[in-house]
């Protein structure tokens, strides 16, 4: 379904700002590790927000730079905002202490060098409540440098009415299509339970807990409402060098498909060709390695190219893949040191 098609024609400011009924708490639940750079500017996006009922939940994962002070300062400026202090244990392990702490109706979690729109939450709430959805998604926009943030948010943007879908139509047209992002969604509390991210891997945490969380929901609705500003943070941990952690890369969406064929075994497919383009992805950032850095690292090469192999051999997989990530898998899976060493010339000469 075209989402132009369901464009209304009213814009950001037509939100009657005020009710005579108190809206329910939101919890926004924000993880932080080494922020003390970005988190001030995120919690006053936030403290910007239209819709006023917030409690605002700052988990500090075992920061070592000046993030404590900087939550202390924050702490003592908003009455709303909590911080729990925790041993780094990684994303997951901290937006599982955010869940655990709300006292909110409504979750939704932000990256701490992330920022969201002044009236994004209250579009997020509206489209739940239009729609009786039990999450409710927007758009996002990229950005690095503080007037490319300003500038977006002199910008009008549209309200387009909100696409609804059923669990398998959202795992069909949006999470395997790309939009497996925890961010920029309002969850009702209620469905997430007891449901929590998985810890034991690093990469590919959000879109575990979304999809695993998909059988449970009656309704995810969607608008293209810009309203997450998403940072490229050049220290994020897809922009780090290789290290076996990221071989998570393969094996979230080994464990994505396994989910998804339980809510829909028609994606198969699909699937597999989503773990053939985790497969090359880490192949290069193998391939960004130096040739001496990129040796030591020969069990990884080896397990790439096994697996890369067995989903290959996947009936219809390979034409699933983009052009570009066919010819990809064609040379790595021909001449795996030599397609490793071409890639780090072409990208460092």
């Amino acid at each position: 379904m075209s989402q132009e098609d369901n464009e209304t024609s009213f814009n950001e400011t037509s939100f009657n700002e005020t009710s005579p009924i108190e809206k329910p708490l939101i919890s926004v639940i924000i993880p932080v590790y080494n922020g003390q750079d970005y988190l001030e500017g995120c919690i006053d996006s936030i403290e910007k927000q239209t819709y006023k009922n917030l409690e605002i939940i700052v988990i500090n994962d075992g920061s070592t730079d000046n993030t404590a002070a900087v939550c202390v300062k924050l702490r003592e400026n908003y009455d709303n905002l909590h911080v729990i202090t925790t041993e780094e244990k990684g994303v997951s392990a901290a937006r599982n202490a955010g869940i655990d702490a709300a006292n909110g109706v409504f979750l939704t979690f932000v990256d701490a060098d992330d920022r969201l729109r002044p009236k994004t939450l209250r579009v997020l709430y509206d489209c739940i409540m239009r729609t009786g959805s039990d999450v409710a998604g927007c758009g996002f926009i990229s950005w690095q440098r503080e007037e490319e943030w300003e500038t977006f948010l002199r910008e009008k943007c549209r309200i387009g009415r909100p696409i609804e879908y059923t669990p398998s139509e959202f795992l069909k047209e949006q999470l395997l299509c790309g939009n497996s992002r925890c961010w920029s969604k309002l969850y009702r509390r209620s469905v997430i339970g007891d449901f929590r991210f998985p810890e034991e891997i690093s990469i590919g945490e959000d879109m575990l807990f979304l999809i695993r969380l998909l059988p449970f929901l009656r309704k995810i609705a969607e608008t293209n409402y810009p309203g997450y500003g998403y940072f490229q943070n050049p220290a994020g941990a897809m922009n780090r060098e290789f290290s076996s952690k990221y071989m998570d890369q393969i094996t979230c969406w080994e464990m994505a498909r396994d989910e998804a064929l339980k809510l829909d075994r028609t994606v198969g497919v699909k699937a597999a060709s989503l773990v053939i383009m985790g497969i090359m992805l880490t192949a290069g950032k193998l391939a960004d390695l130096p040739f001496f850095e990129r040796r030591k690292q020969k069990e990884y090469i080896k397990l790439c190219h096994e697996k890369l192999k067995e989903e290959m051999q996947i009936p219809g997989a390979y034409k699933e893949l983009p052009k570009g990530y066919q010819l990809k898998a064609q040379m790595f899976l021909a001449m795996p040191g030599i397609y490793l060493a071409l890639y780090h010339m072409r990208k460092y000469r």
